[in-house]
């Protein structure tokens, strides 16, 4: 496979660095992967839009830049606004405090201010 867009679930947001080269590397790892993710998209009454919010809380509280960056991403690929990923930072702040959900907050803004300006 050269591009691991051809099969993602967001072809519109490219994978970057190392996480790209290993999809490149090993298509049926992503296949699978992406399957993986389909599927628990399709086990609860949650729509899209509000997979991504929980999505990206569930990154911020895993206290994982490169995940809140990824969710980050498709959220402005998919539509969000850079405000409504950002609350999902604020809502954070009772339940994980506020330096690591200040520290979302940064993650989100890496990408979703750039992405709003572009």
């Amino acid at each position: 496979m050269s591009d691991p867009r051809d099969i993602s679930d967001a072809p519109q947001v490219e994978l970057p660095g190392t996480a790209g080269q290993v999809a490149r590397d090993n298509p049926d790892l992503w296949r699978t992967f992406q399957a993986l993710g389909e599927q628990t998209g399709k086990a609860g009454p949650l729509n899209e839009r509000e997979q991504r919010l929980v999505n990206l809380a569930l990154a911020i509280g895993a206290d994982s830049e490169g995940a809140t960056h990824s969710h980050s991403r498709r959220g402005v690929a998919e539509g969000l606004s850079a405000e409504e990923l950002e609350h999902v930072a604020f809502l954070a702040i009772t339940t994980l405090g506020w330096p690591r959900a200040i520290r979302g907050l940064t993650w989100i803004r890496d990408v979703a201010r750039r992405g709003a300006k572009s």
